[in-house]
């Protein structure tokens, strides 16, 4: 097999010293050996080893480990990864779980078991290549966070109503108090429990976003808690639950004013109790998240009605944001617009546009009952639709529909309908299937087969 890992070992026998070095060369690409501790740091400095091995004590007649324990610390404030074994005279079984206690990994013996030491040293050096593989993970996460977070649309606003809203995040967001976070659809719940995640101290680790009106009763506490391998018939494997994957950081619960009554107090033990229990299993899981729940129902009512928990709400309502729809919000309209006219012209490869007066006007008039959603999808559309770099106000396409000019239709048949409208809207898109998809309020996949299923 080809030998793997660089070894060290440090104690002051050197017949010992000679004794280890040539037993474990064949089975490590590298070997060193110093006699002298004070010696460990500067060979640290000099090279990366994968398994140190460190004798307890050095100094003749002295048997209390402390020079061993001594130097086991100093080696892990230099490198937390490290992973050392000790090297025990016989009868020190005790001394040597007391290093383990403090940070080595595990110990052999001088009586020379040679079928031991390489198992207890391969041991070790899997268990320093996966700290190392961990290391990496994380590297890669904060890093993925941060390309992911830089990309994400930011709050915009300069009314009044939001100018409220930034103060509000401004003092909570650096506390791990719980948000709730209420208005209309389409007005920017998410980027804004985003934006208070981007300001807490848990900003390196993940934002995890469940949408809990689109999980089905069956899958709930298997998507939110998770699941061990055979819990159900289609459960092949053990499966992490959000509120684990967000362990550490913000866990986002969408559309929380549609969990049913029934399942709220599954939700509220996990978050009263800090732990969840993965379905089929029976070992609790310690969890550290922050939750921003968010709702566009009224959830006092709904307690009035006995529709929602009260104790649940008091647990997620430690701070409440209420975000304005777009009409309350008007002075932001032109600032809104600009910022996805400038995304998508980018997004499209356009070359930069801009709203003249008229088209402006033409946008702030309008009631935008999707709020900033449905202003989103409309400069998108127009992005889209347009090769002006100035644009004007019948270039801006609101509330246009692909209906038919007729009031009645030819044929009540939903099949011949169907397919007219899904020609429409490639035609209204000018093919572009994505847009037309959006249009036609399905994903872009289902209307592909719809195309093939119409031969269109």
């Amino acid at each position: 097999m080809p030998k793997k890992g660089k070894l060290l070992i440090v104690d002051d026998n050197e017949e010992l010293l000679f004794a280890f070095q040539l037993f474990l060369k064949p089975h490590f690409e590298l070997v060193d050996t110093i006699n002298n501790p004070n010696l460990l740091l500067s060979k640290l400095r000099e090279k990366e080893y994968d398994v140190i091995m460190l004798d307890m004590n050095f100094r003749a007649g002295i048997n209390s480990g402390n020079e061993g324990l001594y130097w086991l610390s100093q080696i892990l404030e230099y490198d937390k990864n490290a992973c050392v074994v000790f090297i025990t005279a016989y009868g020190d079984i005790e001394l040597a779980v007391k290093a383990m206690k403090e940070g080595a990994v595990d110990f052999v013996q001088k009586s020379w078991d040679e079928k031991h030491i390489l198992s207890t040293l391969l041991s070790a050096y899997k268990l320093r290549c996966s700290k190392m593989e961990i290391k990496s993970l994380k590297k890669k996460q904060k890093r993925l966070n941060q390309e992911i977070n830089r990309n994400k649309s930011f709050v915009i606003g300069k009314s009044a109503r939001m100018q409220e809203v930034f103060r509000t995040v401004d003092k909570v967001a650096g506390t791990d108090a719980n948000i709730l976070i209420t208005g209309e659809n389409g007005t920017g719940k998410e980027v804004v429990a985003r934006e208070v995640h981007l300001r807490s101290k848990r900003n390196e680790q993940v934002f995890v976003h469940v949408d809990l009106g689109a999980i089905s009763e069956s899958l709930f506490e298997s998507e939110l808690f998770g699941h061990k391998k055979g819990a159900f018939t289609d459960a092949k494997e053990d499966r992490m639950g959000r509120f684990e994957l967000a362990s550490g950081g913000t866990l986002f619960l969408d559309e929380i004013g549609n969990v049913p009554l029934h399942l709220q107090t599954k939700l509220l033990t996990a978050i009263q109790r800090k732990e969840i229990i993965p379905v089929g299993g029976s070992t609790p899981i310690e969890i550290d998240v922050r939750i921003i729940a968010a709702t566009n129902c009224n959830l006092h009512q709904m307690v009035a009605d006995s529709l929602f928990r009260e104790d649940l709400l008091y647990r997620i309502n430690t701070i409440s944001l209420e975000l304005p729809s777009l009409m309350e919000r008007q002075e932001d309209i032109g600032e809104l617009s600009n910022f996805y006219l400038d995304k998508f012209t980018k997004q499209y490869d356009k070359p930069a546009m801009e709203l003249n007066k008229a088209a402006l006007t033409k946008l702030e008039k309008h009631k935008w009952p999707g709020n900033i959603r449905e202003l989103q999808h409309v400069m998108e559309k127009t992005v889209i639709l347009n090769d002006s770099v100035n644009l004007q106000a019948e270039d801006i396409l609101i509330g246009e529909s692909l209906k038919k000019k007729e009031l009645m239709p030819d044929s009540f048949n939903l099949l011949d309908n169907e397919k007219v409208l899904i020609e429409k809207a490639i035609q209204f898109t000018g093919g572009n299937m994505s847009l037309a998809a959006k249009e036609l309020g399905i994903n872009r996949s289902t209307l592909y087969d719809k195309i093939k299923k119409y031969d269109l």
